[in-house]
């Protein structure tokens, strides 16, 4: 069920982006230049107010910039996308619709045969572990199964580009570990290119091929880590534990 035709680089350059607070605008986005591999997994983290959902929701299409370019696969990025799917802290899953109805739903509202939309929403509900519940309904779900239909709903669409706005945050901490590890998996099967917002460090060095770090102090420079980690990472390796000191020590927590 995997494209093989997908691509999904990202290029950025000079994306600036500001908010009028109280009558005064407040830059969050300074001249920010990065590029994005195809497949590659790059995971976004700051302070608060750093401008982490603020990029995701330009690279979406869902925010305009105030100045600068974003194109996907040379394309300039101009409003939503079918190449681009989002996931949200929160699943936003249709109560009236079965797991199987809303992992198809975007398919249907394109226009694909409900057949056949069915048939491809059945595969990511098995991808991602859900087989037995596709005809549950939501309010039997689980948090963490909600995302993960939530997840498969936004896979099921194939995108080139999987915009992940900390997915995971309102997850028990056990809860969210099998979760990580989901969506390792699963991104490694789909090769899909993925960007993720998160505040937790150890989930970035978990998940991230690249960590870019956005400054909140006005004359701050964006900063990219590279992960340098075999897969599957274990989370207690001493190259595991450097990366977490290194990331705790650019937010002066160490």
């Amino acid at each position: 069920m995997t494209s093989t035709n997908r691509s999904g680089e990202v290029s950025i350059r000079d994306l600036c982006k500001s908010f009028v607070i109280g009558g005064r605008p407040l830059a969050v986005l300074r001249t920010l230049n990065l590029d994005i591999s195809s497949g590659e997994c790059l995971v976004i983290v700051g302070a608060s107010g750093s401008g982490k959902t603020t990029l995701l929701r330009i690279l979406a299409g869902l925010e305009s910039a105030d100045s600068g370019d974003v194109a996907i696969d040379g394309r300039p990025v101009s409003g939503v996308g079918a190449e681009r799917a989002v996931i949200f802290q929160e699943p936003r899953l249709l109560p009236w619709l079965t797991v199987l109805g809303n992992v198809a739903f975007g398919l249907e509202i394109r226009g694909v045969p409900k057949r056949e939309a069915e048939e491809r929403a059945r595969f990511y509900i098995a991808l991602v572990g859900l087989a037995e519940f596709s005809d549950a309904w939501p309010s039997q779900l689980s948090g963490g199964m909600a995302q993960r239909v939530g997840i498969a709903r936004a896979l099921t669409v194939q995108p080139e580009i999987l915009l992940l706005d900390e997915p995971l945050g309102a997850l028990d901490a056990m809860t969210k570990i099998g979760m990580q590890e989901e969506l390792a998996r699963v991104w490694s099967e789909e090769n899909v290119t993925m960007v993720m917002v998160t505040h937790d460090l150890e989930e970035a060095i978990y998940l991230a091929d690249r960590v870019l770090i956005l400054p909140k102090e006005k004359d701050g420079k964006a900063r990219l880590i590279d992960i340098d980690l075999p897969r599957p990472r274990g989370r207690s390796e001493s190259r595991f534990v450097r990366y977490r000191e290194e990331l705790l020590h650019e937010f002066g927590l160490h």
